[in-house]
């Protein structure tokens, strides 16, 4: 078996375009402000594509670039200042943030109803508890993925590896709402290549590198690979052996062009939900 290949760049040009259609429909120019502190080259790349792309989807959007010396108290000063900004629909919060910033205190402080990375307790505890919440980003567009794949969740076996709070967590959450039976694995499963074979469908979410090999890999599984990391030679690879996966999968995603394109559409998504969340047209 030769796995099909998830074009999460096609996908995500299909859901834009969907949002810009939507917006332009109701009448809404929805407004997103990406905040970021420091230098870090990759924080700076992703800014540029997250206001790149709302723009392009004729969104009004705006950057706001702090040194990295910025106190935690100026940071919060900025959330409270958009918070109150009725032309601002969604905050977004570059992370990581530089070692003083506390990042729980940022994310807490950005009102719930523009949480557009949908980190904040009150979106994670709807989340959680089934309630309509703005979503993380990158799990929706997983979702995304499996929907344009056909991939029936009902039932299946479902294995979600790594269990942050901003991936692996609501990424189980959203399956498990999906009516997916499933496990949610990390470093200390007991042996996690068994767990992982188990799988119809396996999200790796762990952040190192080609860690889950091609024998991890169940006959006609779909494989989400969520993981994006840089070998010493310069190459981007994902938390799985693409080639030694794909030999056994029935869908995988690439890295790159996989899930990291749905990410930024996910965004533009919750940055529309809140827009007409917050005008009483949702």
């Amino acid at each position: 078996m030769t796995a099909a290949t998830l074009d999460g760049r096609a996908i995500a040009a299909r859901v834009r375009a969907r949002v810009a259609a939507e917006a332009r429909a109701a009448g809404l120019v929805p407004g997103l402000t990406v905040v970021v502190v420091g230098e870090d080259p990759a924080s700076q790349v992703y800014v540029r594509n997250k206001a790149k792309a709302a723009a392009a989807a004729g969104f009004r959007a705006a950057t706001i670039a702090l040194p990295a010396e910025t106190t935690e108290a100026a940071l919060l000063a900025i959330i409270a200042r958009l918070n109150a900004d009725e032309e601002v629909d969604g905050i977004l919060v570059q992370l990581p943030l530089p070692k003083h910033i506390r990042p729980e205190a940022v994310i807490e402080a950005i009102d719930p109803a523009k949480d557009v990375d949908g980190f904040h307790p009150v979106n994670a505890g709807r989340l959680a508890i089934g309630r309509p919440a703005l979503v993380p980003c990158t799990p929706k567009g997983v979702m995304t993925l499996l929907a344009e794949a056909g991939v029936t969740l009902t039932g299946a076996r479902a294995v979600v590896l790594g269990r942050s709070a901003i991936v692996g967590r609501p990424m189980a959450a959203l399956l498990t709402a999906a009516d997916a039976t499933v496990t949610l694995a990390h470093s200390r499963t007991r042996d996690l290549a068994a767990e992982c074979r188990r799988a119809e469908v396996l999200v790796a979410a762990v952040g190192r590198a080609e860690m889950v090999r091609g024998d991890w890999i169940a006959e006609g599984a779909t494989v989400i690979d969520v993981g994006i990391n840089r070998r010493p030679d310069g190459r981007l690879v994902g938390d799985v052996a693409f080639a030694e996966a794909a030999e056994r999968a029935a869908w995988i995603t690439p890295v790159p062009g996989g899930v990291g394109p749905m990410t930024i559409a996910s965004l533009l998504e919750n940055t529309l939900i809140a827009a007409k969340a917050r005008r009483g047209l949702a």
